[in-house]
């Protein structure tokens, strides 16, 4: 994973940090036609472990061969910090099969279980029904206006993310998952169950950095949602799904006429795969999926299960983890709180915390209070 222009831009460019799309460290996967590897069963893993409950949770990891040291570094950081206390199972996730060395590197770093499986190539691949000529013409224009993350492999990561990740089989028997991508960083212990924390404390979804989108690349997305262009209304066809309590005023600023671009950088998740799962947010994925924007623009599956969040559940259900030290290059999130960096051995540096330059984290609290 290449993203070495980052260092200049961030500073070269004040927009740029903020508008920085997620997920990028796959952008240039290239992914070939897979099949599936054999689904294994899995256990529910609501059980007690050395007196420990856990969760019916998974750590998850879309990943490839050649990321095999950028993968165990995540790993080995996330079992340190956090999952040598609690087991939980692991699934890697890729478009071929994992090679030996990757598995038998990889399970010697892995505390609890680990499945390795393929994506199906409904999953993955740009739809038949996406007209070629247009989305290459898209993808020309924005690599004119110099779009980064355009490319196929990266589209097609940002729909298999938005709208399929969940309903891999082997994925089927958890409800909870926390997402890990290769070469991220975790600063501080974790010494309580965050699955089970969202678990009893009625939460859906949880993050730890809020940024900006590009706009080039969701240009049509709020219209998709709202309903202003010839687009399917969504909102308006479908009324009931939309939360009463909900966190609009994190996503617009002037009620939902605008998207002000904001969202929960993506890279980092612990989210209820149920919640994705149901019909309000289904009902939004498929609409959102006939429109073609994943290919026509570049729609990043962060906006779209921020958006999907934001509107489908309770303000309340959603969780800043400001306790839990993460990085991802070029931003970190830090816990600001002085006991609470002491007591996890954070080895961050919380002025160096994204919050102090995100103009969504004081959207976020104001939204709370309102």
């Amino acid at each position: 994973m290449q993203i070495t222009l980052h260092s200049v831009l961030r500073y070269s460019n004040r927009d740029y940090a903020h508008i920085t799309a997620p997920a990028n460290l796959t952008a240039h996967f290239h992914w070939p036609t897979p099949e599936l590897e054999p689904v294994i069963d899995n256990p529910s893993h609501e059980t007690w472990i050395n007196g420990t409950k856990r969760a019916n949770a998974v750590l998850l990891m879309l990943v490839r061969n050649s990321e095999l040291d950028q993968a165990m570094n995540s790993i080995k950081e996330l079992e340190h910090r956090f999952n040598k206390r609690f087991g939980y199972p692991w699934v890697l996730l890729n478009e071929v099969p994992f090679t030996p060395e990757f598995k038998e590197k990889m399970s010697s770093v892995i505390s609890g279980p680990v499945t390795f499986g393929r994506i199906p190539h409904e999953h993955w691949y740009q739809p038949d029904w996406i007209d070629e000529e247009a989305a290459t013409a898209a993808r020309e224009k924005m690599a004119a206006d110099g779009v980064i993350y355009g490319g196929f492999s990266y589209r097609n990561m940002c729909r298999f993310n938005s709208g399929f990740f969940y309903k891999h089989p082997l994925l089927q028997p958890y409800k909870w998952y926390w997402r890990v991508e290769p070469n991220v960083h975790f600063h501080c212990d974790v010494d309580y169950d965050p699955f089970l924390f969202m678990q009893q404390n009625n939460k859906v979804y949880g993050f730890t950095i809020q940024l900006t989108e590009w706009p080039l690349t969701v240009a049509t997305l709020w219209d998709a949602v709202k309903g202003k262009s010839l687009l399917l209304q969504f909102i308006k066809e479908y009324p009931q799904y939309l939360h009463p309590r909900n966190a609009m005023d994190f996503l617009s600023d002037d009620k939902g006429e605008s998207y002000n671009m904001c969202h929960f950088w993506s890279n980092f998740e612990i989210a209820d795969m149920d919640f994705w799962r149901g019909e309000a947010y289904s009902k939004f994925f498929d609409h959102l999926e006939s429109k073609g924007g994943f290919y026509y623009e570049r729609w990043g599956d962060a906006p779209v299960h921020s958006i999907g969040a934001a509107l489908f559940a309770r303000k309340d259900q959603i969780h800043f983890f400001k306790d839990i030290g993460y990085e991802h290059e070029p931003f970190q999130h830090c816990p600001l709180d002085a006991p609470v960096y002491k007591a996890r051995n954070c080895d961050c540096n919380p002025p160096s915390s994204f919050i102090y330059g995100s103009s969504c984290y004081s959207r976020w609290e104001n939204m709370l209070k309102s």
